[in-house]
């Protein structure tokens, strides 16, 4: 089912955590690269009219049953059907679940794709490699996510990441694969930047890339300056290729790191209260908030996991038993939740008039067996971004790849 609307602390190998990293200048952590845009848009690549167009894409980690959401089967068998009733939108085309009471009152702004199928092995991981890149992983390709991807192709539209995760990346969902939220083949110095943190909690702050209180701007300015002093005698090093994406990537950071404008995109103080409780107090909602105030920034592209993991917590992963998500649990806990989360962000997203530039695609890795291939749905994506179809990334080995497998079209009834 795809629907469509216009950890805290990290510890490397050497047992360094990411604060500390930062701290003593070694910035390499965070990529950053020229983007290939001017070219790319020399080559009729990328439209040159849609520089302006983001994307929003919540990732339902779970994958909930269409039946008992957006694809209500009311004539079916009561086996078949679910155990809730339809309701009437305000699209007089739509019925959707009673679970999704605000749902009902912007259907006219959302269109709802009810037949997308893959014929891989039934696990989340595959989903969420084929819903978020287009491909399965395998021969060792990693295709990379779509929003990687346009950072490749669009770079950046300002200090802040082109491409950021929120609130964190996918963690275990029985598959043990990869789950296709990075930047895969391209490297490194694509991946997205990730929150890792909870925008809900009390003591939520801007994400810890930002410069740590107990660095000032005047001792953050002396470490660059030194570190340029440090540069002049490391020459021979700096000509290699990993030496060349430190420097770039600590070059983005600083900018990251001593911009006003990073700091107050991720800084959730600044809405008002009413905003934030509109939007609901609780982690999905206020990513979805998040969400806004980033492509509001500049972002591109922003990925929201509803939940991380189908392990120990209620998500969309009905079982109907511990360690998962029982039906009931999915009406009184999740839904909700989503509901007003997502209403929300569409509503606002209107009401602000960015709606028109923002596509905000619901996705979740598998539910039953329609007819949509998820190499469409990516493809879709794309096509919302005006980027062309057939242009090549850099793969494997150098050897070209595809944005999509050749042929594969966008869903175009959606636009």
């Amino acid at each position: 089912m795809l629907k469509v609307s216009g950890q805290g602390s990290v510890t490397t190998c050497d047992g360094v955590t990411r604060r500390d990293f930062l701290q003593i200048g070694a910035l390499g952590a965070l990529g950053f690269t020229l983007s290939n845009l001017a070219a790319l848009q020399a080559m009729g690549a990328v439209a040159k009219g849609n520089d302006g167009k983001s994307v929003i894409m919540i990732f339902n980690l779970g994958a909930p049953s269409q039946l008992d959401t957006w694809d209500m089967k009311p004539d079916a068998p009561r086996e078949i059907r679910g155990p809730f009733r339809p309701i009437r939108t305000n699209n007089p085309d739509i019925q959707i679940s009673e679970i999704f009471p605000l749902h009902a009152r912007i259907a006219d702004k959302f269109s709802l794709v009810r037949a997308c199928y893959h014929t891989a092995a039934a696990v989340h991981d595959t989903g969420h490699q084929m819903m978020q890149t287009g491909r399965l992983f395998t021969g060792g390709v990693n295709t990379p996510h779509a929003g990687c991807a346009l950072e490749y192709l669009k770079g950046r539209r300002s200090e802040l990441p082109a491409h950021v995760i929120l609130p964190e990346p996918m963690g275990p969902t029985g598959g043990n694969l990869p789950h296709g939220q990075d930047a895969g083949f391209l490297g490194k110095g694509f991946d997205p930047f990730v929150l890792n943190a909870d925008p809900s909690s009390k003591e939520f702050k801007v994400p810890d890339l930002l410069p740590p209180r107990e660095i000032g701007e005047t001792r953050l300015e002396r470490r660059r300056e030194l570190r340029q002093i440090v540069d002049e005698t490391v020459r021979n090093f700096e000509a290699s290729a990993n030496a060349q994406l430190m420097d770039s990537s600590f070059a983005a950071a600083y900018r990251l790191m001593t911009s006003v404008k990073a700091r107050e995109a991720f800084d959730l103080a600044k809405e008002p209260e009413k905003t934030r409780e509109r939007y609901g107090m609780t982690r999905f909602g206020q990513s979805c908030l998040l969400a806004r105030r980033l492509i509001e920034a500049g972002v591109r592209f922003v990925t929201i996991n509803t939940f991380i993991t189908v392990f120990d917590e209620i998500t969309w992963d009905i079982h109907g038993s511990k360690p998962f998500t029982s039906i009931q649990g999915m009406k009184d806990i999740v839904a909700p939740m989503y509901d007003q989360g997502y209403s929300a962000l569409v509503e606002d997203l209107s009401q602000r008039g960015m709606l028109d530039n923002t596509l905000v695609c619901n996705l979740a890795e598998f539910g039953r067996t329609p007819k949509v291939n998820p190499a469409e749905v990516v493809a879709t994506i794309y096509h919302s971004l005006g980027l062309d179809l057939t242009t090549e990334l850099p793969g494997p080995n150098g050897r070209p790849f595809p944005l999509v497998n050749y042929g594969t079209q966008p869903i175009r009834e959606l636009f």
